[in-house]
């Protein structure tokens, strides 16, 4: 095979590689987990293995820590006043959560866990692979990424709404400082945010899938 058609073939790949991942996550969130609860392995692990073919590591990824402090030095002010833009109306409408200190604080760090390994598949994976995918349309790899996250909440149209602005934002700042601490910290604040100020009425206690149903 010649050079010239080496990487429209591997454009597909990473294309395929994408919608593949993509349907297996839909499969495990609305029926797999429920009879093969541990079937999220073998899909970290496809995960894993693309890495592997793509010579991917830690830093190319974005986690290696000693880029860290550039993300935070300069984003941390944004996502201070995108958390006093939820606090606050909580705050107003005397919607937040009676939870203890002690519980609020455990979440928040069970939240911020959650949000880097959801940051790492959104962004270290997905935007990868869409990249690669859509070398001549960079521009639309945000969007797609945002459509992404927000699919992946179905039915939660509250969640939805979240998720596709927030995939959007989230894969344009990995993609300029490659940084999924960052994000995933971020993540973790407004995602246990959310959780703190929405009345279930609305956020439907975060269930996604069929447990959407169940509220």
């Amino acid at each position: 095979m010649s050079s010239s058609d080496a990487s429209p073939q591997r454009s597909w790949r990473a294309g395929a590689e994408a919608a593949v991942v993509f349907c297996l996550i839909l499969a495990y969130i609305w029926r797999l987990r429920f009879s093969h609860p541990f079937s999220w392995v073998p899909i970290l692990l496809l995960i894993v293995v693309s890495h592997l073919y793509h010579g991917e590591t830690l830093e190319t990824l974005g986690l290696r820590w000693g880029v860290a402090p550039r993300g935070f030095r300069e984003l941390s002010t944004t996502l201070v006043l995108a958390a006093l833009a939820l606090l606050i109306p909580g705050l107003v409408f005397n919607t937040i959560r009676d939870v203890s200190w002690r519980v609020a604080l455990s979440g928040f760090a069970l939240y911020c866990v959650w949000g880097l390994f959801q940051q790492y598949v959104l962004n270290g994976f997905f935007v990868n692979r869409l990249s690669a995918f859509l070398p001549h349309r960079s521009e639309a790899v945000p969007i797609l990424a945002g459509i992404t996250f927000s699919l992946a909440h179905l039915p939660n149209w509250f969640l939805m709404i979240f998720s596709l602005a927030g995939g959007y934002v989230c894969a344009a700042i990995y993609r300029k400082y490659r940084n999924l601490y960052f994000l995933g910290l971020a993540h973790g604040v407004i995602g246990f945010l959310i959780y703190l100020v929405a009345p279930d009425t609305l956020s439907h206690h975060l269930y996604v899938g069929p447990k959407w149903f169940s509220m």
